[in-house]
């Protein structure tokens, strides 16, 4: 590993490397690096790549898991995994056309608008200041023409998601919290426009300005609470692999996955994803089920044995032929599983938009009895012009758009603090009504781990010297059950892909790795020189903070439910020493979906949490969910919310701060609507201009954006 300090774009890179880190090339290639977790990794794999022939520049996105490389020559993908597999790092291909723009450019249009408007507003009322010292004449009317320059650009640019918004509802003769919203923008300039042209007194473009202003606030953190990472099913779909080693008449050749066909036989390395369901007619190798499966220990699989897509290959070549296909493969079939558990958990309604069905009517209908009654009374049309345009400002709805964003975005912030990542907007709202969580157990209540017990102080010693940096899980795992032994002193190490490690100590040959390789029978072993190979014991252990988070939830009056694809011996274990009483083993995909379903269909809310690939239907089935930062890809974007620690902890107190949430946002509510009972009658009385009316409305939605900070304290 490179050091940690290091900046990964450049040290240590060689000229010629630095040359091509100032070009991104002429065309991309995108992998998916599920290993990498800190910047030394992020060197090492730019480094790697950096050296390759062909390839002009690499960048890593962490958070992400993915690396960026830009090629100015071809380069085939296939070799830039087996450079990264070299260098220790494990590579996979991903179909970039699947996971859609990353570009956050509507993010970052609201932003723009906000500035705009904020920075229009703070000029049009440094005007407005002068006006109300008493400028007159000449004076009052040019300040006038300067806001109206300075407010119409800026309301035409910075209000247009509004009126884009209210255009598409209209068109379809439907209204939205938008169509209000736009009509006091419109006629709020417009009045200005009028009296400034025709000597009125007063302009009220400061008032247009900062409901634009306040509004894209709101409409901005209501986005930024609801933004989530890409489909679920696109993730799945993306870790197909695209490209495979066919044997077609006896020569080897690479294809599209699009263009095989049922009989090919497909050759799958050591280390890569088995792309077809089909049979083994050559080799022999371990199978790692566990993103499928949930199966926590790799299986043995050799000639006549049954593989499916998505499992990954772990110690030896293999030659599958393929039984089925494209959209008929295991992996597809979960593909549609879960983009139809997303599209019925996407029908929840969050409480703004309920609300909004209901008060963009009523708004409509008081600004027009506020019109056509004063003009009933008074007769005259521009006094009640004004008093229905302060009408609309006043019961604009931003105090009621902020209600929920604003109590979204702070509580994110916060649980964001704890180690918790909440990516939908939904989500608090969501789990402030759940009353049963079902757990998967491997890698998410469970993670691998050693026994050391069996092995001598020198084993041991030579054992940590061997794992401590090497990247496969099992190394992981014993290198971290030898926490405290000192390391040895090892030369030479190398990796033998689908078999181990082996290196020189005290000048004997040691190895570490399969017992089919050690010639040891089944299982991990160690052997020193020419003694007998010792067994390595491999088996789950509870993650960090598994017992007190199941406690804390149970004692909660939470139901906690527990169902694995493991078998019912290690599933069982795990439950009786977590104490869940209900328990489900050897489950598959479909299966879990079925079960979280049924209890759904019984009236309870599930909360799941879960980290692999037959996860993620159940994911997103869930009323609501979470996984570990370390879950595959497509479980992290099925979830609604991702831990970012090892550690369970920070979930104890979720279901907590999520009926905080939900409190706040039902007190926000109340705010508004106490504001609208004693301001509108007001307004509807004559005594209140459309200032006052943006003043009112600006109070209102700062009281909700303080209410909503109060989560930042203690739950």
């Amino acid at each position: 590993m490179n050091d940690l300090g290091a900046c990964p774009a450049c040290v240590g890179l060689p000229e010629e490397a630095l040359k091509k880190a100032a070009s991104n090339g002429t065309s991309q290639i995108v992998l998916s690096l599920p290993g990498i977790h800190c910047v030394a990794c992020i060197n090492g794999v730019e480094r790697a790549l950096r050296a390759m022939p062909g390839v002009a520049n690499a960048r890593v996105n962490l958070s992400m898991k993915r690396v960026t490389v830009g090629t100015d020559q071809p380069v085939a993908p296939e070799d830039m995994i087996d450079t990264l597999e070299l260098a220790g790092f494990e590579a996979r291909l991903l179909d970039t056309s699947l996971l859609g723009s990353e570009a956050d450019a509507y993010g970052r249009g609201l932003m723009t608008r906000i500035a705009v408007s904020g920075f229009a507003m703070m000029n049009v009322m440094l005007l407005s200041v002068a006006i109300w010292s008493g400028a007159i004449g000449a004076t009052q009317h040019l300040f006038h023409l300067i806001s109206a320059s300075i407010a119409i650009p800026a309301l035409v640019y910075a209000a247009q998601p509004f009126f884009r918004n209210a255009w598409q509802a209209l068109s379809v003769r439907k209204l939205n919290m938008d169509v209000p919203i736009s009509l006091a923008i419109i006629l709020a300039a417009g009045m200005s426009l009028y009296e400034t042209f025709f000597g009125g007194q007063h302009a009220y473009f400061d008032a247009a300005l900062s409901l634009t202003f306040f509004l894209l606030i709101g409409r901005y953190l209501d986005y930024r609470s609801r933004k989530a990472a890409a489909s679920a099913a696109a993730q799945l779909s993306a870790l197909e692999v695209p490209r495979v080693m066919c044997l077609r008449d006896g020569v080897r050749q690479m294809v599209d996955f699009a263009d095989l066909a049922i009989g090919d036989l497909i050759q799958v390395l050591p280390g890569g994803r088995i792309p077809v369901d089909g049979m083994i007619t050559d080799g022999e190798s371990q199978i790692d089920r566990s993103l499928l499966t949930g199966e926590s220990r790799p299986v043995q699989a050799s000639i006549g044995a049954l593989v499916t897509a998505g499992e990954v290959n772990m110690t030896g070549p293999l030659t599958i032929q393929a039984s089925t296909v494209g959209a008929d493969t295991t992996l597809r079939k979960m593909v549609t599983m879960v983009d139809e558990a997303e599209a019925v958990r996407n029908k929840y309604t969050a409480a703004a938009d309920r609300a909004a069905a209901i008060y963009a009517p009523v708004v409509h209908l008081l600004a027009l009895a506020a019109f056509l009654g004063w003009v009933a009374y008074s007769g005259d049309v521009r006094l009640s012009l004004n008093i229905a345009v302060a009408v609309l400002i006043i019961t604009c709805p931003c105090a009621l758009g902020l209600a929920v964003p604003a109590v979204s975005t702070t509580a994110a912030g916060r649980l964001f603090r704890a180690g918790l990542l909440v990516k939908n907007g939904t989500a608090l709202e969501r789990l402030a009504e759940v009353d049963t969580v079902v757990f998967d157990k491997t890698g998410t209540l469970t993670v691998p781990a050693a026994a050391r017990d069996a092995l001598d102080a020198e084993a041991q010693a030579v054992a940590l010297a061997m794992t401590r940096n090497a990247t496969h899980p099992v190394s992981q795992a014993i290198a971290a059950s030898l926490d405290g032994v000192t390391p040895a002193r090892i030369s030479g190490q190398q990796e033998h892909p689908g078999k181990g490690l082996s290196a020189t100590y005290q000048g004997q040959a040691v190895r570490l790795g399969s017992g089919a390789w050690l010639g040891a029978g089944r299982g991990t072993f160690i052997q020193i020189g020419d003694r007998k190979p010792k067994k390595i014991t491999l088996r789950s252990e509870l993650r960090e903070g598994a017992q007190a988070l199941v406690s804390a939830w149970q004692a909660a009056g939470l139901s906690v439910q527990l169902v694995s694809g493991d078998d019912a011996a290690e599933t069982g274990r795990i439950a009786d020493q977590l104490g869940i009483s209900n328990w489900l083993s050897g489950t598959t995909p479909e299966e879990k979906v079925a079960f979280v379903n049924k209890l759904t269909e019984a009236g309870a809310h599930v909360l799941m949490v879960g980290d692999g690939l037959n996860d993620t239907g159940a994911l997103a089935a869930a009323y609501a969910s979470v996984s570990p930062a370390m879950a595959a890809d497509a479980s992290r974007a099925a979830s609604d919310i991702v831990l970012l620690n090892d550690s369970l902890e920070p979930l104890i107190g979720l279901p907590r701060l999520a009926k905080a949430a939900k409190a706040r946002i039902v007190e926000n509510f109340a705010i508004s609507t106490l504001y609208n009972i004693i301001a509108v009658p007001i307004a509807l009385a004559g005594f209140a201009t459309p200032l006052i009316a943006a003043i009112a409305m600006s109070t209102s939605s700062i009281t909700v954006l303080l209410n909503a900070l109060r989560l930042r304290g203690r739950v």
